[in-house]
């Protein structure tokens, strides 16, 4: 095959076996790869209503069609689970270099299940794939066990791993990449629950293209494009996403309001980080290279250097829980991918439990003594540390924001602003909440929405729309989240960036040339020698979306769980019941347009079967009614695994 590598790695850990099938050609071009190939295995193979901590659990890596090719930003690897965090599908998309790397490892797909009796990790290579011992590396931080295993293994290889949050069962634990990026929603967990500690993959095939010469031709116009566009030459290469602090109004103090330019301190802008900045780099073969390198300049972390402090750092750890202060804000970054803890949900659980301890919710007896005042810093920090070795009220921060809330009261739950588990704030009903109802993954910011009325395009949108690329009426909800959660979908399939600032060039490359999925039609058959379109790909997207919906409907999720979270002291009963029903109204055309039951909001029978999953469709529909959702089976406190070395 071309594009594709043709070898899946295939591993039951209970068993300790490695099977290396061929991918099936028709499963690549119905899912592709990426997120496409892990949600189908995840929808075949995961059971309703298990334990996401449980052996049964499939954790899966893909990268895409693209990856391990000179098309730019086509290093991201899409790491897909249940989630123990949100207890629905929970995938992290990661850069640096692994996508790729895999590719040259002859590998479009790792399937992990089971549970292994000792830590162990995984390496594969081109012509191999083999589970070694890894009780040397439990019980290590990330950043020590990714140097250890490339001293091992070679400079060449790249490195997933987990640290003490993951052994330890973080709920929102991630799979840290390189030591730098992070695939999100509780992956890190589920690694630890099978006591996998690592994944290696090392190799030199080279992708075959079955057309060089024009994917050559297409990917050098798609880097020009990068070169010469101002936007992303003054504002995505020079700050990154360092450019939203200013342009896309953080949660302040839990949410209890959204900061405006004016607003943010000056320490905090984008030009302000600069003073910290010792150069700047990207993932894999990225011509933007949007990622500052920074050193931290004082404090208890002194002199240690970070990469890529994100705008979500800035926001969840910094303004959304009271902290202005940057050196902290870069402390807790850099203890996010040393412990191995995703930053957002973290962040959202600090800013939940300040918020508490302001209102009397939460006291210094509950807390372990820590004072979780807004304004102290010092114990955040803390905190951090207790939540990734699970001591003290870090145990049931490590639950996540909605656990923790549940287990603290129905007080608690009031001022726990979620769908599905996530959470991105508060919203009145429009735009950003009804993606964030739609996504299948939890309230989020990259299914659906990130780009949908062009505010990070401000040359190219206008020529979208001139070109009749976009719908007429833009400035409906509606219209504007079905349309961008397809090309969100087949990014992360394809095994594109999605970009610093989340714009249509990034997510579709050459979408200022042939609007709107014509370049990426292109670029596909050139490198598959398969015979891609825009129709066939709106209909990829649609399957993917589709059966990760179906795939949700199966773990309980129904209409009721794709809600609108309100702040109860900005909105009146009167106010909420306005915006919910303005909400529903929304829903209601939303689920009219992509073929999903108006009473249960589950894909009906006949949208699955039009989209070609006639046979998932039989299981979704045979097998019901499912228990409803409540969030992830949880265990007693005292249950999990804690401590660890200190970072």
């Amino acid at each position: 095959m071309n594009g594709w590598t043709a070898r899946t790695i295939d591993i039951d850990l209970t068993a300790m076996t490695v099977r290396t099938p061929p991918l099936d050609r028709e499963l690549a071009l119905s899912f592709l790869g990426g997120r496409g190939l892990n949600s189908k295995i995840l929808f075949d193979r995961v059971p309703p209503g298990i334990d996401p901590l449980a052996p049964e659990n499939v954790y899966c890596i893909a990268p895409g069609p693209l990856s391990g090719t000179i098309l730019g930003m086509t290093s991201r690897m899409e790491v897909s689970t249940l989630s123990p965090y949100s207890g629905i599908l929970g995938d992290g998309n990661a850069g640096e270099r692994f996508a790729s790397v895999m590719k040259h490892a002859r590998a479009d797909q790792i399937i992990i299940t089971g549970r292994a009796k000792a830590p162990c990790y995984l390496l594969v290579t081109p012509d191999s794939a083999e589970l070694l011992d890894a009780r040397d590396l439990w019980g290590k931080d990330t950043w020590q066990t990714t140097d250890l295993l490339l001293a091992r293994h070679g400079s060449k290889a790249s490195v997933a791993c987990i640290g003490q949050a993951g052994e330890n069962l973080v709920r929102f634990a991630s799979t840290i990449v390189d030591k730098y990026a992070s695939a999100a929603r509780g992956s890190g967990a589920v690694l630890g629950s099978k006591n996998l500690k690592a994944v290696v993959v090392l190799g030199d095939h080279r992708v075959t293209l079955a057309d060089p010469e024009t994917f050559k031709e297409l990917a050098k116009l798609d880097r020009e494009y990068f070169a010469k566009d101002e936007f992303q030459r003054n504002v995505a290469s020079r700050y990154g996403s360092h450019h939203g602090v200013v342009n896309w109004r953080p949660g302040f103090r839990n949410y209890g309001k959204y900061l405006e330019p004016e607003e943010i301190p000056r320490q905090l802008r984008p030009e302000a980080w600069k003073e910290f900045e010792t150069g700047r780099t990207g993932c894999g073969n990225c011509p933007v290279r949007c990622k500052n390198v920074y050193e931290i300049p004082s404090g208890a972390r002194k002199g240690e250097h970070g990469e890529a402090l994100e705008y979500e750092s800035i926001f969840c750890m910094g303004t959304n829980c009271g902290v202005t202060d940057p050196v902290a804000i870069m402390e807790m970054s850099n203890l996010g991918d040393i412990y191995g803890l995703d930053v957002i949900p973290l962040g959202n659980a600090m800013a939940l439990a300040k918020d508490l301890f302001a209102r009397g919710i939460l006291t210094r007896e509950r807390t372990g003594g820590l004072d979780l005042s807004w304004d102290n810093v010092a114990d955040q920090v803390e905190l951090v540390h207790l939540t990734a070795l699970r001591e003290g009220f870090g145990n049931l921060l490590a639950e996540g924001m909605l656990s923790m809330a549940k287990i603290i009261g129905p007080a608690a739950l009031l001022y726990c602003y979620h769908v599905k588990g996530l959470s991105r704030g508060p919203y009145p009903a429009g735009l950003f909440a009804l993606a964030h109802a739609t996504s299948t993954r939890g309230a989020d910011h990259l299914r659906g929405r990130s780009w949908a009325y062009g505010e990070n395009d401000p040359d190219l949108y206008p020529k979208l729309q001139a070109s009749g690329a976009m719908h007429a009426d833009m400035d409906d909800p509606v219209e504007a989240i079905i349309l961008s959660e397809r090309v969100c979908t087949l990014a992360d399939s394809v095994g594109r960036c999605k970009g610093a600032v989340n714009s249509w060039a990034n997510a579709l490359p050459l979408a200022w040339k042939e609007p709107l999925f014509g370049g990426l039609a292109r670029l596909l058959t050139a490198a598959t020698g398969e015979a891609f379109d825009e129709e066939g790909l709106i209909r990829a997207a649609d399957r993917i979306y589709t059966l990760e919906k179906a795939f949700n409907a199966r773990q309980g999720i129904t209409r009721v769980h794709d809600a609108i979270p309100l702040n109860p002291d900005l909105f009146g009963p009167e106010d909420m019941k306005r915006e919910k029903a303005r909400h529903n109204a929304m829903l209601d055309r939303y689920y009219a347009r992509q073929g999903q039951d108006p009473v249960t909001g589950i894909p009906t029978r006949e949208r699955m079967v039009e989209l070609g999953l006639a046979a998932e469709a039989a299981r979704l529909h045979g097998e019901g009614p499912y228990p409803e959702w409540t969030g992830p089976t949880l265990w007693p406190q005292e249950k999990y695994p804690h401590g660890g070395q200190r970072a």
